[in-house]
């Protein structure tokens, strides 16, 4: 399979294009591939017939037409191999393992590791990784591609990474590969998690949707004709950057007035914070005078718990950032936004201000078509769109 998809022959461009079609439609005839393609019916059917001999195709069974006899559909093998999808965040990383088809089978949580700027730090997440799927009791030569997101500046096409830079010479994305030995793709976490939110959602989700990652830090990734959107240097979706608030308030970018100052997990602990320091009663005030601090973890158990400060604190991030959202709004006119990451837990508490935030600052006729939704994968989301992309970066998609 890994020879497979390095081979560049006329007849392995065509079956990559047969693949991208199943990706496609999830299932297609025969006479659908002749007339997509533009090739013979006798050359697509010897071609789906070395695919399913070479594990990569399966047959689907027949289809019901209005006359005439029912051609037999195809669609990709989930058997075919698996896709890996590594979601770093800040102190562990999710692992999600996807078959070919591009359907979750293990959803791997919490794995602790700090990654750092060096190429030893690499290699040691590199062996973490292989162990995670070896668990699973997945042979890693069973491995196609392996996707990888982290937060900050990610350049996908050239490999790069500026929050985790180790060399001009070396690429993130090359080391990765010379420790897992197969393909790697590098994304950014929210685009990540875009991407597989939109294709989890379907036709449901439009052409154009917006997803808003609202954990730690705050980030964006945007799909625009059934397509992410990377901008020139692959950095777009930078949110949390837009110069909108007039707090000054020093970002962690160095700047002052970014809409990440006041809507973001960070946000939500210097405002809850400082909100206990003058002595505001809540149950996370003992967390508090224990031990000096609290977590984003302490905070949001604090709002599941209902507790009042810091649902106070949720409702005052989802009023900044619907106000930032109603500019992304009255810019891209979506057909949806989704809101994702680890502050969702808030639910009507965060999604309430957001929609009244967005119909106060947006216009109304660029906006009353957006429909909002919460994450639908949660913490899966963007370690399924890892896979997915990995996919897509094999086939050439």
């Amino acid at each position: 399979m890994r020879t497979f998809l390095n081979d560049e022959g006329k007849n392995t461009l065509l079956k990559k294009q047969i693949l991208r079609l199943c990706i496609k439609h999830d299932t297609f005839s025969i006479a659908d591939f002749s007339k997509e393609l533009s090739t013979s019916v006798p050359t697509v059917t010897k071609l789906i017939g070395e695919m399913m001999d070479e594990g990569l195709l399966q047959d689907e069974g027949k289809v019901d037409t209005r006359g005439g006899r029912r051609p037999t559909t195809f669609g990709l093998n989930p058997k075919a191999g698996y896709l890996v999808g590594v979601d770093v965040s800040r102190q562990h990383f999710h692992i999600a393992i996807c078959d070919f088809k591009g359907d979750l089978v293990h959803f791997i949580q919490d794995i602790p590791f700090v990654l750092e700027a060096n190429a030893d730090s690499f290699k040691k997440m590199c062996v973490c990784i292989k162990d995670a799927v070896a668990s699973k009791g997945i042979d890693w030569e069973q491995v196609l591609g392996v996707g990888v997101s982290l937060s900050g500046r990610v350049n996908p096409e050239k490999g790069y990474s500026l929050t985790y830079f180790v060399s001009d010479d070396i690429p993130m994305k090359d080391l990765f590969e010379q420790q897992l030995g197969v393909p790697v793709n590098i994304e950014n976490d929210s685009r990540a998690m875009a991407y597989g939110e939109y294709v989890n959602l379907g036709r449901k989700s439009g052409e154009d949707m917006i997803f808003i990652n609202l954990s730690w830090g705050l980030g964006m990734g945007m799909i625009l004709d059934g397509k992410l959107y990377y901008g020139k240097s692959g950095f777009s979706g930078e949110i949390g950057h837009f110069p909108t608030l007039d707090n000054n308030i020093i970002c962690r970018c160095g700047k002052v007035g970014c809409l990440e100052t006041g809507a973001s997990g960070w946000a939500l602990h210097r405002i809850i914070v400082d909100k206990l320091k003058k002595g505001r009663k809540s149950s996370l005030a003992s967390i508090y005078e224990e031990q000096g601090d609290i977590s984003l973890d302490d905070i949001l158990t604090a709002v599941i718990e209902e507790d009042v400060l810091a649902i106070e604190g949720i409702e005052n991030i989802g009023a900044t950032l619907g106000q930032g959202i109603a500019g992304v709004i009255n810019i891209f006119n979506p057909s949806l936004v989704v809101i994702g990451g680890r502050l969702i837990v808030g639910k009507d508490y965060l999604m309430l201000p957001i929609k009244t935030a967005v119909n106060r600052y947006s216009l109304s006729r660029v906006s009353s078509d957006t429909k909002f939704v919460l994450s639908t994968l949660g913490l899966k989301a963007g370690g399924i769109g890892d896979c997915l992309l990995s996919r897509n970066k094999l086939l050439g998609i």
